[in-house]
């Protein structure tokens, strides 16, 4: 595989490191785990704890030069963070509630950014050994246990006789949000709602499996990061409200503002900026 990321010589050993945390993930999966709750009161089990220390050790032994931002360990100053020029930013466990449920929409996440930007996503679902990787310029691909990876890229619009798909999150909507919608489909005709956990949504865009994912609801950076760099190298992108590129300067909040993803100079896109704004 390695021939394929001579632009960048970290892509292949951050893969194999999602996947050796999906297998410190695996044995906790709908094995009764024990779930104690954040000071934000969101969930945390031992599955997140042991996947974060991995992947913390093996990025370290990585580049050490290179700092990380997990969601298990995100109490880092404002301060200290705004002298990074490079970090990675990593969801050891994004869906841990879909987890605790017992579902398989759960993944690990890794990113690279550089200046705020990111510059290439892993992101692996431990329950299939699935894998969707890349970044903007980089390409993107998805890789299937025993099946070589494949290039994977947006779509323009849906095929003849398919419905415009719109990728929502089963958990976490809004009025702005179911407000968008309605006017989307005044533009594009009746949408089709796939409804998926975690940072698989990126996933289905980028695979050319739905058309638009608008998230006018809260989110962190560790959530977006990884799935964001997968979906701009398959010709995506995600953008602020106000239309600008969507980035991770160092906030003093670690939440996101409200964004949408889709395909590059996709025809509805202006539409679709301004029902956001209204």
């Amino acid at each position: 595989m390695s021939e394929l990321f001579l632009g960048h010589p970290f892509i292949a050993p951050v893969i194999e490191l999602a996947r050796q945390a999906g297998e410190v993930i695996l044995p906790y999966w709908r094995a009764d785990v024990a779930v104690t709750s954040k000071a934000d009161d969101s969930p945390v089990t031992a599955a997140d704890l042991a996947a974060h220390h991995l992947i913390l050790a093996g990025l370290t032994a990585l580049d050490p030069s290179i700092p990380v931002l997990s969601e298990e360990d995100a109490d880092i100053d404002q301060s200290v963070r705004a002298g990074w020029t490079r970090w990675w930013l990593v969801d050891p466990l994004d869906g841990t509630k879909e987890f605790i449920a017992g579902s398989e929409e759960f993944t690990v996440n890794i990113a690279l950014i550089e200046h705020g930007r990111v510059v290439f996503g892993v992101v692996s679902m431990p329950t299939s050994g699935r894998c969707y990787f890349g970044g903007a310029g980089l390409g993107a691909w998805r890789s299937d246990v025993n099946e070589a990876p494949r290039q994977i890229q947006v779509r323009k619009a849906p095929a003849a006789g398919e419905a415009f798909t719109v990728v929502a999150s089963r958990r976490h909507t809004s009025p702005e949000q179911e407000r968008l919608l309605d006017g989307l489909s005044a533009g594009v005709g009746e949408l089709k709602l796939a409804n998926i956990g975690s940072s698989l949504k990126f996933c289905l865009l980028a695979e050319g499996s739905a058309d638009c994912y608008p998230r006018l609801a809260p989110t962190s950076q560790w959530d977006t990061a990884a799935a964001q760099g997968v979906l701009e190298g398959a010709g995506g992108e995600v953008l602020e409200l106000s239309g600008e590129p969507f980035s991770y300067p160092a906030r003093e909040s670690l939440l996101n503002p409200f964004f949408l993803a889709l395909p590059a100079k996709a025809a509805w896109r202006e539409r679709l900026l301004t029902l956001a704004r209204s």
